[in-house]
């Protein structure tokens, strides 16, 4: 990820999303705000999530990833991510419902979850 998001305007927006606001603006935050805590949780390069079309993050320590599709992929929408990352959401659940595309054997994130926001 690129810019960092500022803490105050990373929390308004995972607020507004939780409290239900369809806005790009306060989505694409939500998601990209919780992606950076993530990343920042547990740096690294060997997880891909992708949370389409509003961010990715390479993450865990292991074997970096450079080019192509990467070996170990989480990808899941924005509501989703919001739930899963805010603690709204299990891992289980999410699987259970069909939420989660997961492939690679380190692929399955959910003793990182939820990030402190």
């Amino acid at each position: 990820m690129a810019k960092k998001i500022d803490l105050a305007v990373g929390r308004a927006a995972v607020r507004a999303a939780k409290d239900g606001s369809t806005a790009r603006t306060d989505v694409a935050t939500a998601v990209r705000y919780l992606l950076q805590l993530l990343e920042e949780k547990a740096p690294g390069k060997s997880v891909e999530v992708r949370v389409p079309p509003f961010g990715a993050v390479q993450i865990v320590q292991g074997l970096a990833h450079t080019r192509g599709t990467p070996p170990n992929v989480t990808e899941t929408d924005a509501q989703t991510w919001i739930a899963l990352a805010t603690g709204e959401m299990t891992w289980a659940e999410a699987e259970k419902r069909s939420l989660l595309a997961v492939s690679g054997t380190r692929a399955d994130i959910s003793d990182l979850l939820p990030v402190l926001w």
